[in-house]
């Protein structure tokens, strides 16, 4: 058969069946370009005709070589390998042989008196249930930054007091100070530094056998571990917010003189077995945590790295901590979440598949919309439910999470008041994007207004960040438009901080300098004063339903509360005027708890002024007319 004529199908010696054989014996035999059989054959390989011209017999002669100098060298392989293997298998044999038998792994094999007994010894802390405290065992707290550090603060001195600790409000008394702190702004975290620098002049006052421990909590711990602990040895223990459950097990290790640490973030941590013990007993108002963390990663904010993911308490451990407020006599209650309104309880297994509400119409998340479990308008509803004279608050809310349910709830209820806290964060649709708030400026506006339609007489507030990445002087007239258009009762302005691991930090420039950041600011604050200066001025001649909290700071002869809006209202404890009936008439005091109508004389950008008309109920008394 020469090449060109017919072939039999499958088999032939040139073309792709050729290449295809000869590659398959390469393959199939290990050739490598060491051995000379291997190189001729590789040489043929590369020209089939040259191949069949010498013969069949002189490549079969080719590929027993190959096969004999493979099968050669496998057997000097299998050799050597099988000398190790023995080998090795006779060390292992020696060392079981002079190892550990099994009766050695058995505690009853020993004889009872060669066990020794553990009464006398003293258990290492980190296995130790539970930790008492020394004799240098008093407690003193500080509290820096939000309504969440205020609860946080509560909850850490709840867990104290039932290890032995005990409160002082004495610094000068304190064995243990511990800063709950704030590490949102830089201006926050520079007040700390500032009073870790007095508390260890303190410290350095005291003898050593009164020596003083100082710990930091909070979110600043959270971000600033290892400088705290390594800066002028000021600080020794640090707690994250998800670590208060050890802080008994930290400050026994810190009395050893020893710096300690736990700031592990958790994924379900939420406290909920935690009752708090409020710091202010003679207090009316408390606050209540629903939920923890944050999942909206706006590039400017530092909370989830901070806080860590949101997870929400369980439905009934927060209707359980209501009720007992309202036993105490407890007369306002605060939900408080970074994104209180985003709440979703997961716990109750009857609504593992409800339907979620859908997001506030025009709004978007970085992240896919959460099913099941129960929200918070079904919170909001049990909650308002549970005592009729008790006010209901709540923040801060994320202006996405504003389901028409929930404004109609809070329209319906009486006791849940008609204020709502909208952080706008800036008027400007380009600021928005990089901040990562998914809504525009109109989207807001349509916001605002559904909310004002649905809840007749609402009052507002917002936050706002000033002298962002990238703000042009034309974002910055944006946002002072979205002021005067929206006129808020209050708000929180602030010039932009740059905080480390947040997006800001990583992917954008802190480029607007710090006297630009300081004028701009100013500007708001001008506007914003202005406008609920007007919005305040409509209030002037209206009665308002106050909750009294005591003395005005101002004078003596004057009592303070709060509307249902939120805004503080300072009137005189003497009726100015007549006409209520007798069995409404004026009590010798008025106390803090109560409920008064008072009727609006006058008012500023701050606060509203009035005269006593006399004592109410939640019930009885619309929050305004």
């Amino acid at each position: 058969m020469l090449p060109g004529d017919d072939q039999e199908k499958g088999f032939g010696w040139e073309g792709e069946s050729c290449n295809s054989l000869c590659s398959f014996m390469l393959e199939r035999h290990f050739w490598c370009g060491q051995n000379r059989a291997c190189t001729k054959l590789s040489a043929l390989y590369t020209n089939p005709i040259g191949l069949w011209t010498q013969g069949a017999m002189k490549y079969f002669r080719l590929l027993s070589r190959a096969r004999l100098w493979q099968w050669h060298r496998c057997v000097f392989s299998t050799t050597s390998s099988s000398k190790e293997t023995l080998k090795r298998k006779e060390e292992f044999t020696s060392k079981l042989a002079t190892g550990p038998q099994l009766k050695d792994f058995l505690v009853n094999n020993k004889p009872a008196e060669t066990v020794s007994s553990t009464d006398d010894e003293d258990p290492p802390p980190y296995i130790i249930p539970s930790y008492s405290p020394s004799r240098n065992n008093k407690i003193y707290l500080e509290t820096y930054g939000c309504q969440m550090n205020v609860n946080d603060t509560e909850i850490a001195w709840s867990i104290l007091q039932q290890n032995g600790y005990v409160r002082t409000y004495t610094e000068a008394e304190a064995d243990v100070i511990l800063l709950v702190t704030c590490s949102v702004r830089e201006k926050a975290e520079q007040t700390i530094w500032n009073r870790l620098q007095q508390l260890a002049a303190l410290k350095r006052k005291r003898s050593k056998t009164s020596r003083m421990r100082i710990g930091l909590l909070g979110c600043m711990a959270e971000r600033l571990k290892q400088e705290i602990l390594d800066k002028e040895n000021l600080v020794d223990l640090v707690a994250g917010p998800d670590a208060y459950r050890d802080l008994p097990r930290l400050l026994s290790v810190a009395e050893t003189g020893q710096q300690v640490a736990n700031v592990l973030l958790s994924v379900d941590e939420t406290y909920a077995d935690i009752l708090p013990v409020h710091t202010s007993a003679s207090s009316k108002s408390a606050f209540v945590s629903i939920m923890r963390g944050c999942d909206n990663m706006c590039t400017y904010c530092i909370v989830p790295f901070t806080r860590g993911r949101e997870r929400s308490r369980p439905l009934q451990s927060i209707l359980e901590e209501v009720r007992m407020l309202s036993s105490q006599g407890v007369k306002e209650v605060t939900l408080l979440g970074q994104n209180v309104n985003s709440y979703r309880d997961t716990s109750s297994a009857q609504f593992p598949n409800a339907e979620s509400p859908p997001l506030s119409r025009g709004f978007s998340t970085i992240y896919k919309h959460k099913k099941g479990g129960l929200r918070f308008v079904d919170l909001l509803d049990k909650v308002s439910q549970i005592d009729p004279e008790m006010r209901i608050r709540f923040t801060s809310p994320h202006p996405k999470d504003f389901p028409d349910e929930v404004l109609q709830l809070i329209a319906e209820r009486h006791n849940i008041c008609k204020q709502i806290h909208i952080p706008a964060q800036s008027g400007s649709n380009k600021v928005l994007e990089t901040m990562r708030r998914g809504y525009s400026r109109e989207v807001y506006l349509d916001l605002i207004q559904n909310i004002q339609e649905s809840i007749p007489g609402v009052s507002l507030s917002s936050d706002f960040i000033t002298g962002f990445c990238e703000e042009t002087e034309e974002d910055h007239l944006q946002t002072l438009s979205l002021l005067r258009t929206v006129s808020y009762n209050a708000a929180f302005l602030f010039a932009y901080s740059m905080r480390k691991k947040t997006r800001a930090y990583h992917r954008l420039q802190d480029d607007v300098p710090q006297e630009v950041k300081q004028r701009r600011l100013a500007e708001l604050i001008a506007v914003f004063r202005e406008e609920a200066g007007r919005v305040n001025q409509r209030a002037v001649g209206s009665t308002q339903l106050v909750l009294v909290e005591g003395p005005s700071k101002r004078s003596p002869e004057e009592l303070c509360g709060r509307n249902d809006g939120n805004t503080k209202v300072i009137f005189s404890e003497a009726p100015k005027v007549g006409g209520l009936a007798q069995e409404n008439s004026l009590q010798n005091r008025i106390q803090s708890g109560d409920y008064v109508l008072v009727k609006i004389t006058s008012s500023s950008s701050q606060s509203l002024k009035g005269t006593l008309l006399g004592l109410t109920t939640l019930q009885k008394s619309p929050a305004y007319s």
